[in-house]
């Protein structure tokens, strides 16, 4: 969708203002910065393997960075070997660098691919400074403070852990730190990043030639998130998170040959930041609205820390351009609660969220329409996560970047580059907890009804429902109590309904971790 440019422009200015000020004047407001790891290198090496009837059940491929295979007709997997490295300059800098290499089969174009590779600077855990391809979940989660839990979650709506990482450069704060003159009630953090996709000989091989699309897309992404917390001994163990956040797509150059070389100058670039419209070399839609594809979501997080267990309530509200930013497509996003029950091992944790995208700001895109004839407010269909001149939408090597629940344009039989299923109704659950000793389970079960797109409905609801159950169990070293840094997880997963079931598959994953010990240390 296009979306004009007046009030993006002002929520995106003020932002991109607060996040300078922000990380300005915090360089000496908080003396309670926590401690950095000691340093050392990790490794980690795994294989997954697995079978199924139908295609990969949903979230055995889901949720994995782009690793395991969507299409395993009887048997395929992968295999992943990565290291990482943290260390110190001085008291006040620390870097890390790492790198993971994934092999998988079958797999549309190459085999062997690079999932992470980056390097990053700190100063105090405080200020952070991150290049190449990163994944934001495990202990890099702490700088999105309003995403819901990786490991449980249907999904973050602007970036979850199922596609791979799209290489960047990455400014922002390790952790919300206090703001000066609040007396420790409020904190804020935030992120600004820039990046290009590398998915072109993908896109050749996956889209249909009469298809066209966009080579080279660059990205440009920023967060800021306030939070309010009674900083008190006696308080109440409430916290209140906010975060806005935005995603675009600019640059490239498109298939299409009209359209071709898209405007990617420095100039352009800070259009797209302040969501301005395009200069004279831009297409005629991107100078009356605005120069690029946005898209975002207002956040909202209530968290309970008590003694004996731990409730977090959240709401991500999507919008696609001006009607969702003012709150003209009704309560569209994703709603959960998350619950912490330490005194319970068994069901250590619980996910449950609902997920809607119907509203989508009304059924018909009227600033397509006479306004003096047809009075009315503009920007309906608003068709989440697709764009007329970016065709590949929020995806990254044909994997949705946000929730899978908005089918990813790989499951497209008529390969097309597009989300062909973005009016959903969803609803999820997710649990984990110990069976006994260095026994675990996890369980992920999600029901949707898809009505197709705003432009493209459904003749009928295509419904699915897809469950994912894993039984993990962490070896013990022979020599302590300690794990081994060996564990064993069999999968069993399925899908039944009219959307991409039935499929029925099951997976054995072997990893194994643990600290390179260097000569001399």
């Amino acid at each position: 969708m296009h979306i004009t440019h007046s009030s993006l422009r002002h929520i995106l200015a003020w932002m991109t203002l607060a996040l300078s000020v922000h990380v300005y004047a915090d360089g000496a407001a908080d003396s309670t910065a926590s401690v950095p790891p000691s340093a050392g290198t990790l490794y980690k090496v795994s294989f997954s393997g697995a079978g199924a009837d139908g295609g990969t059940p949903f979230w055995m491929a889901s949720h994995t960075h782009g690793r395991m295979p969507i299409d395993i007709a009887r048997f395929g997997g992968y295999m992943q070997a990565g290291v990482q490295h943290t260390g110190r300059l001085t008291d006040r800098w620390q870097w890390e660098a790492a790198m993971s290499l994934v092999a998988a089969t079958p797999r549309v174009g190459r085999h062997v691919f690079v999932k992470e590779a980056y390097a990053a600077l700190s100063y105090r855990d405080r200020l952070a400074l991150s290049i190449g391809s990163r994944a934001w979940d495990g202990n890099a989660s702490a700088a999105r403070p309003t995403s819901p839990d990786p490991t449980l979650s249907s999904g973050d709506l602007l970036l979850s852990p199922n596609a791979r990482p799209i290489p960047e450069i990455t400014l922002y704060t390790p952790r919300l730190m206090t703001v000066p003159l609040t007396g420790g009630w409020l904190a804020a953090g935030g992120d600004f990043a820039v990046g290009r996709s590398f998915d072109t000989d993908y896109l050749r091989t996956a889209i249909a030639p009469e298809r066209h699309y966009v080579q080279g897309v660059l990205w440009h992404r920023k967060a800021l998130y306030l939070r309010l917390r009674d900083p008190g001994p006696a308080s109440l163990p409430l916290a209140f998170t906010i975060g806005i956040r935005h995603m675009a797509q600019w640059g490239g150059t498109s298939t299409l040959p009209k359209m071709g070389r898209q405007p990617q100058s420095l100039k352009d670039f800070a259009r797209i930041v302040l969501g301005q419209s395009g200069g004279s070399d831009a297409t005629v839609s991107d100078q009356i609205n605005v120069l690029g594809n946005h898209y975002g979501t207002f956040d909202f997080r209530l968290d309970y820390a008590g003694p004996r267990f731990v409730i977090s309530a959240y709401y991500q509200h999507f919008w696609e351009d001006r009607s969702g930013i003012e709150w003209y497509n009704g309560v569209d996003g994703l709603a959960g609660i998350s619950i912490d029950l330490p005194p319970f091992p068994h069901l250590r944790r619980i996910v449950v969220e609902h997920l809607s995208t119907m509203d989508q700001s009304g059924p018909f895109h009227f600033i397509q329409y006479d306004h003096k004839k047809y009075p009315g407010y503009g920007g309906g269909a608003d068709n989440y996560y697709n764009n007329g001149e970016y065709t590949t939408g929020a995806s990254y090597f044909g994997r949705a970047i946000g929730s899978p629940l908005l089918l990813s344009p790989a499951y497209n039989a008529n390969r097309s580059p597009a989300f062909l299923h973005n009016r959903i109704r969803a609803w999820h659950i997710g649990a984990e907890g110990r069976i006994a000793g260095s026994w675990g389970w996890r369980a992920r079960l999600s029901t949707l009804r898809s009505f197709g797109t705003p432009y493209a409905p459904t003749l009928k609801p295509l419904d699915n429902t897809s469950l994912h159950l894993d039984i993990r169990y962490l070896l013990p070293d022979a020599h302590s109590a300690a794990p081994s840094g060996w564990e064993f997880t069999a999968t069993l997963a399925l899908d039944r309904g009219s959307l991409i079931g039935p499929r029925t598959g099951v997976g054995l994953t072997v990893s194994r971790c643990g600290w390179i010990r260097w000569a001399g240390r």
